[in-house]
């Protein structure tokens, strides 16, 4: 191996220990400042389906973000610019995500949000395919990749649910 490129995985072996250093103190930091709850009153039914059938219901696009972690490009997606009142749901099976009092303009080209409509509704995993560490969001119902959530939101949170748009439909407000 060549000295820069020894170098270059030297860099982001420090800089990925440095991020998990600096995540675990303001996830606590986070937790502490009491995210609002809601209160659980149903268990989720999961959704299993094989990975034909998900073809068959998916657009080649959702199929691609919701089944294969897949994100759309900045400034795309139907919702980055969105702005009537309702639910956000998740595409791939309906289950609401977001609701449009919690949204926010990031900046990043991509609809933003600092809660979920109920916490149970979508879960976290923890997401090294670019080589650093981040937290993926999927719909707690089916399964599918909504985006990631990222500690530099807005008050009171102090999150920014990062969401693919392909990954989304919108319930209007009656």
């Amino acid at each position: 191996m060549s000295e820069k490129l020894i170098a270059l995985i030297v860099c982001l072996v420090i800089v990925a220990a440095g991020a998990a250093l600096y995540a675990a103190p303001r996830a606590a930091k986070t937790a502490a400042k009491g995210r609002p709850t809601v209160e659980k009153t149903t268990a989720i039914q999961k959704i299993q389906k094989t990975d034909a059938e998900w073809k068959e219901q998916l657009s080649p696009e959702e199929y691609r973000v919701l089944r294969r972690q897949g994100t759309e490009r900045a400034f795309t997606g139907e919702f980055h610019d969105h702005h009537e009142k309702g639910v956000y749901v998740c595409a791939a099976c309906g289950l609401p995500v977001f609701a449009s009092d919690a949204k926010f303009e990031s900046g990043t080209g991509w609809p933003s949000y600092w809660q979920p409509v109920a916490p149970e509704n979508v879960e976290t995993e923890r997401d090294w395919s670019l080589g650093l560490p981040r937290t993926e969001v999927h719909c707690a119902r089916c399964g599918g990749h909504l985006g990631h959530v990222f500690e530099d939101g807005p008050p009171p949170t102090g999150l920014r649910y990062c969401i693919n748009s392909v990954s989304l439909d919108f319930e209007k407000a009656k």
